[in-house]
């Protein structure tokens, strides 16, 4: 099944992978309070690659309009369940955002046709009311 209009639904969810993208971001600003609390603490290092991490999910929000951004997100999906790694609580935060990311790549998938490919022109037909009129 595909939408009717398949360009329009593509950026739809476009948008919602891009919120998706920015949530995350936010969450994994979260780990380094977690982390400090630990007996390993925070360091530098570990700071350094949470903020980068979260910079770039959140940039990458930005990039979901071109045809490469929704690959682009997920490859991001890696670290951000090797966050898990750093705080055993990411594990499960981490885990429901790839799950809700794999969710939104299988509603493409059903609404556009390819999860990451290009977008068909959208169908006419007299059917959803796009047909040509007759004189």
């Amino acid at each position: 099944m595909t939408a009717p209009d398949p360009l329009r639904a593509a950026k739809a969810l476009r948008g919602a992978a891009a919120a998706v993208l920015v949530l995350e971001g936010l969450a994994v600003l979260f780990v380094p309070r977690g982390i400090a609390q630990t007996e390993e603490g925070l360091g530098g290092v570990r700071l350094a690659l949470l903020l980068v991490l979260s910079l770039v999910l959140i940039l990458s929000s930005g990039v979901q309009r071109r045809e490469r951004g929704l690959a682009i997100g997920t490859a991001l999906q890696v670290p951000l369940l090797l966050t898990g790694l750093m705080n055993d609580v990411m594990w499960f935060v981490a885990g429901a955002f790839v799950l809700i990311w794999i969710y939104l790549l299988q509603v493409r998938k059903e609404l556009v046709g390819s999860r990451f490919g290009p977008v068909g022109a959208a169908r006419t037909s007299d059917a959803d009311g796009g047909g040509a009129a007759t004189t």
